[in-house]
């Protein structure tokens, strides 16, 4: 009976335990991969994993297997000098990488297809030119895609004579030209701010417009822009504020349901403090709202997601960071608390700096990635200021395929650092019914916080992620998940940045 009882014991208790645990591989480091370098995660092909990496004027690809060994680095001595703006479009078994170089006054839009072993599978193409004034800001090519990557889209802006002057480029996945349109209008860059830049899986280009009523002011107008693949038209649809006033907009696709989210926080008055949170869906397949909604946080809410001061002020600091789409066209928001503090300059961080000027707070350079996020590699050379990154709560809202709120959670978390900020924030894995929620907290960098969020609002905590091996400090707020469950992980191990592949 007693062995009996043992064996129970062993089966409710532990096998639990090593059902959820997860298993860390690191890459070895190459001692030039400093931590100054710049790096971007491509993804996983043919069941191997590839890292862009650049330092300076060398430009690099690592070829991990499924334990994180290096198979390969792979030169990429064909890019030019003065190659900036590399993006990366990743398949099963190949990839594009798409960048920009200038030589003289004219711009250069180049891509290349790659396979699995970062071999060139054809010689670069010439994608676009741009002939650039001298002194004038040369990065104007970004480049999207679509969630099923089925359509690529290459577009430049230039915001010269007050005109906003866009052309795009819309390609398939065998990178055929589909259409090429510009779109020319006035424009008033203390005043008007064009942003997230989008395409759908139909071909769809969608973007916002915000406008405000004078320099620094919140936005008081914000219209959709829609420009269809068959057509060269950009269409404006304007969104009822209903006298309120908003900042950032997040805009998200569902593709599913063909449809259009946007979620910003909201103002009662100008310059006022956050409110709540406002909602709108566009029905793309009837050209109509299908929802709208004003959500006032209430202050049970507020309570639990401030970390000091008093409850009007306790959103005032949070920035909306993901939205993830839920098969019914619902969708979970996660927003963050965060600040800065700047020492040793005349201002610090308020979040009028970080929207209308959002790098004027950064000690050095960035790296960014719109499918992941910002690395900003150290700056050394910087000792007049120090700035403290504070990276606090996160608000999870579930909302409505109409915008109504369906449940709210708060994930506590305390993060701060000097001149660096790579460490903190957070990542999302979505796996299943549950987004997985995974930062670091306080300064220990070499343990990872996992807590799961089921469609119902359900908090699962789930072990901590850390390496067998000591002295490895985790980035997951740069991690890109490859599969169904696993994420990319970069780390840094003393002066050197490695990647730890992370299977749950």
């Amino acid at each position: 009976m007693t062995r009996i009882c043992y064996i129970l014991f062993l089966f409710l208790f532990i096998a639990p335990i090593n059902s959820n645990a997860q298993t860390v591989n690191i890459s070895d480091y190459d001692r030039e991969d400093t931590r100054d370098m710049n790096f971007e995660i491509i993804g996983k092909l043919n069941s191997n994993i590839l890292v862009y990496k650049n330092i300076r004027s060398r430009h690099k690809i690592n070829i991990f297997d499924k334990d994180m060994n290096t198979l390969e680095t792979v030169r990429l001595d064909f890019i030019p000098d003065k190659t900036f703006n590399i993006d990366f479009v990743a398949y099963a078994d190949y990839f594009y990488m798409i960048y920009q170089y200038q030589k003289g006054t004219i711009l250069h839009c180049m891509a290349v297809k790659m396979d699995a072993r970062a071999q060139k599978m054809a010689e670069p193409v010439e994608v676009d030119t741009t002939r650039i004034p001298i002194m004038s800001d040369n990065k104007i090519y970004s480049t999207i895609y679509s969630e099923d990557h089925s359509k690529i889209v290459i577009f430049k802006i230039q915001t010269r004579y007050q005109k906003f002057n866009m052309q795009t480029l819309l390609f398939d996945r065998d990178l055929n030209l589909i259409s090429k349109d510009r779109h020319l209008t006035d424009y008033n860059d203390r005043k008007e701010a064009y942003d997230n830049f989008l395409v759908g899986n139909d071909g769809c280009f969608v973007f916002t417009r915000a406008e405000q009523s004078g320099n620094r002011d919140n936005s008081n107008a914000l219209a959709l822009v829609i420009k269809e693949p068959t057509q060269q038209m950009f269409t404006y649809r304007d969104v009822a504020l209903n006298e309120k006033y908003i900042d950032e907009v997040k805009l998200k696709i569902d593709n599913r349901n063909n449809r259009y989210i946007l979620n910003t926080f909201y103002y009662k008055k100008n310059r006022g403090s956050i409110e709540g949170i406002f909602s709108y869906v566009w029905d793309k397949a009837n050209a109509r709202t299908y929802g709208s909604q004003f959500t006032e946080l209430y202050d049970s809410l507020r309570y639990e997601a401030k970390t000091s001061g008093m409850l009007r002020f306790a959103f005032d600091n949070f920035f909306i960071r993901q939205v993830v789409v839920k098969g019914d066209g619902g969708f979970i928001l996660a927003a963050e608390d965060f600040t800065s503090d700047t020492r040793g300059a005349n201002t610090g961080f308020s979040r009028y700096d970080y929207l209308y000027n959002p790098y004027s707070y950064s000690s050095g350079g960035y790296y960014y990635n719109p499918y992941t996020g910002y690395y900003r590699p150290i700056n050394r050379f910087n000792n007049m200021q120090s700035t403290r990154y504070y990276y606090e709560n996160i608000l999870v809202l579930s909302i409505s395929k109409t915008g109504q709120l369906e449940w709210s959670k708060v994930l506590h978390k305390s993060q701060f650092d000097d001149n660096e900020e790579n460490f903190m924030s957070f990542s999302t894995m979505t796996s299943g019914n549950e987004i997985h929620f995974l930062f670091n907290n306080d300064k220990k960098y070499q343990v990872v916080s996992d807590q799961g969020i089921s469609a119902t609002g359900i908090i699962k905590r789930y072990p901590t992620l850390k390496s067998d091996q000591k002295g490895y400090e985790f980035m997951p707020s740069l991690s890109k998940q490859v599969g169904a469950n696993q994420i990319i992980i970069p780390c840094a191990y003393r002066n050197n940045v490695c990647f730890a592949k992370v299977d749950f």
